[in-house]
């Protein structure tokens, strides 16, 4: 079985009665009305904390590209008002793994590791992007190994910002083919799921990346609990795909999926 990774822990703040999850927004120029809703979300959302499962960005070459009046720049700036009322956090996905701490932290997101078991008094929940789990597409493993090493990621930052962009371009044009070939996303490894989860002491997994919504059951522990996968909603407004979904803890109704408009 796949190694585990090492997991962080973040313990839930007191003060938080109402946490959102949301992931693979996938934010670009080319779709203004995704970047409007999410804006709208964001800054009217009751939550006191939102995690950010990864994919916020359909790229991302490095936090120079954040120029004055940049598309990235507009992005940060909805960060910022936001992070100024609420505690936002946030892990890497698969299309915004160079996403960095300077960009983070000047708009008041803290980054975590994935993954990272959020514990509450009463649950413990396992937060990941989900692109680690999904064994079975051992190409894109194989790349993912490759781009999250620090020396590519050291190389790859040196060039200069136009080189990295047509780079980007190019990478983002064969993972469109790569789906395009494909009926659906690739699942998750259950098995590996469970593990990670025991290894965690946790009952619930959640994560995005598959683009495939909904609750399924892992089965259970040792001890008996029943473990659940909970798979976040990718976002988009544009075009055929209209979806948006938010997973929504709070302390009267426990996890619920709610649109954004109802915000």
């Amino acid at each position: 079985m796949t190694e585990v990774p090492q997991i962080a822990e973040l313990p839930a703040r007191s003060r938080w009665r109402t946490v959102d999850f949301i992931s693979d927004l996938h934010l670009k120029p080319e779709e203004p009305g995704t970047l409007q809703a999410w804006e709208r979300y964001l800054l009217r959302t009751p939550a006191d904390a939102v995690f950010i499962l990864g994919d916020l960005f359909e790229v991302w070459v490095g936090d120079d590209g954040a120029s004055p009046g940049s598309f990235e720049d507009r992005c940060g700036q909805v960060l910022r008002a936001a992070g100024a009322a609420i505690d936002l956090f946030f892990i890497c996905g698969n299309r915004d793994f160079l996403l960095g701490q300077d960009y983070l932290a000047r708009h008041f997101v803290r980054p975590l590791a994935d993954p990272t078991v959020l514990r509450f008094p009463t649950q413990s929940l396992l937060l990941t992007h989900g692109d680690a789990l999904c064994t079975d597409d051992v190409g894109y493993q194989q790349f993912r190994e490759l781009v999250r090493s620090p020396d590519w990621q050291r190389t790859f930052l040196a060039k200069p910002l136009t080189e990295r962009v047509v780079v980007a371009a190019g990478m983002r044009e064969r993972s469109q083919q790569h789906h395009a070939g494909q009926q659906v996303y690739a699942h998750i490894d259950t098995a590996l799921a469970r593990h990670w989860l025991e290894r965690a002491d946790a009952t619930e997994l959640i994560h995005g990346h598959t683009h495939q919504p909904g609750d399924h059951a892992l089965g259970q522990d040792a001890q008996g609990r029943p473990l659940l996968q909970r798979v976040l909603s990718d976002w988009h407004v544009e075009g055929h795909r209209q979806r948006m979904q938010v997973l929504r803890l709070t302390e009267q109704d426990g996890m619920q999926r709610v649109a954004p408009t109802e915000t």
